[in-house]
């Protein structure tokens, strides 16, 4: 994060990538952007989940 004028941007591999006006806010959005990932790296891999659905669809009754 650097400040730029009065606004703060927030950068990822030299890219600007965030422009806000508060530092709070641009801390708490990275902050909230690191839990998203780390949070993404506990999902499972679609090629790890089952191949068969967990519940059976019911038939529906017709009149």
């Amino acid at each position: 994060m650097i400040k730029v004028g009065n606004d703060y941007v927030v950068q990822a591999n030299d890219k600007c990538i965030l422009k806000v006006g508060s530092r709070r806010k641009a801390a708490q959005l990275i902050s909230e952007a690191t839990d998203l990932l780390n949070a993404l790296a506990l999902v499972e891999a679609p090629d790890i989940a089952p191949e068969a659905p967990s519940l059976q669809r019911e038939t529906p009754e017709l009149p």
